[in-house]
């Protein structure tokens, strides 16, 4: 979860008369990981390049809330190369990292004033694609971790699940001999 208060520096930055924000983007695509920000070309930050895609993606709504409950944002690249496409597709993305962090540029548009904000952190979903012959568009969708909490949790006491958990592990071996078995506990019935 990431602390919901600007740092005072960018706090500060954000007050004057001419603010220069963007967003970056991180994902984790199993094989690789790719990485976006608003502007135009390659902009390095934690020993990190994230290239630009200037007015060719788009962000949803970033939702915040007080209650302990899943949000998600969804996150859409255009005029993406196809090797990258036929990588996103190919790739079991579900439950990789998704991150998103605010940022403030200087003047010139060449370094990023302090640290950057981390605004979403969760974990990629399903992604969508969109071919129209030219030019092929990506949605990806992601959710925070508090969706976990919605998922069932089927875990029983089995042999097998145990030998899933603890392989070679014998606790649970004779469970299923023992289900149906009578077992008189003190003295036997006359």
């Amino acid at each position: 979860m990431s602390e919901k208060r600007l740092n005072e520096t960018l706090s500060t930055e954000t007050e004057k008369q001419v603010v220069r924000p963007i967003l970056m983007a991180e994902f984790d695509f199993d094989t690789n990981v790719e990485r976006a920000w608003t502007g135009v070309g390659e902009l390095v930050w934690d020993s990190k390049t994230f290239y630009g895609t200037g007015n060719l993606g788009k962000v949803s709504k970033i939702e915040e809330t007080t209650e302990m409950k899943a949000t998600g944002a969804s996150f859409q690249l255009s005029a993406i190369p196809a090797e990258l496409i036929e990588d996103i597709l190919a790739a079991p993305i579900q439950g990789h990292s998704a991150k998103m962090w605010f940022a403030l540029m200087d003047e010139d548009f060449q370094n990023i004033i302090d640290e950057p904000h981390l605004i979403h952190d969760g974990r990629l979903d399903t992604s969508e694609l969109i071919d129209t012959g030219d030019t092929a568009t990506i949605t990806l969708n992601s959710e925070t971790r508090f969706r976990d909490l919605e998922r069932p949790r089927t875990k029983r006491y089995t042999d097998a699940e145990q030998q899933k958990r603890y392989p070679g592990d014998k606790g649970l071996e004779y469970v299923p001999s023992m289900q149906d078995k009578e077992i008189t506990l003190g003295a036997p019935k006359e």
